[in-house]
């Protein structure tokens, strides 16, 4: 299965946060640290605020930090949570499919079960899980100080 880039976007900006979580990231500082558009990032920290996943602070020292414990944050619901519904083949869609054998093909059914268990596995993992290397990370993200960001 496939990401779409905002669940990629959106995973990438909790690791960042979870990856130092005593300090406030900006959003010009993550884009510089992943190599994205600002305005990608933008939508995309929007939603997470919206969620509860990352708390905002406007102004001057202001930035983002998560919410709530990377322990608490769940791959597989963030992962649900961007990508909407799994629609893996045409004859998954609500508006019904085109396809000549819809009504006799199993493979719909063996889709399904596949989409579950992907999901059933992120369910496994927390963001904690999966920033527990986080010196190696910060390393990697060459951390900007806030003061220092590239407007």
């Amino acid at each position: 299965m496939r990401l779409t880039a905002f669940t990629d976007y959106s995973l990438r900006v909790l690791m960042y946060l979870a990856a130092d979580p005593d300090r406030r990231a900006t959003v010009a500082e993550i884009c510089a640290a992943y190599d994205v558009k600002a305005n990608h990032l933008t939508k995309v920290v929007h939603h997470l605020a919206k969620r509860g996943w990352v708390a905002t602070v406007r102004g001057k020292g202001g930035g983002l930090t998560l919410a709530k414990p990377a322990a608490q944050i769940r791959v597989g619901e963030v992962v649900r949570d961007t990508e909407g519904q799994a629609l893996p083949a045409e004859c998954f869609s609500p508006q019904g499919s085109r396809c000549a054998i819809v009504s006799q093909c199993r493979l719909k059914g063996v889709l399904a079960e596949a989409v579950e268990a992907f999901h059933a596995v992120l369910d496994n993992y927390t963001l904690a899980d999966i920033t527990a290397n986080r010196q190696q990370l910060v390393q990697l993200l060459r951390f900007i100080a806030p003061t220092e960001a590239p407007a």
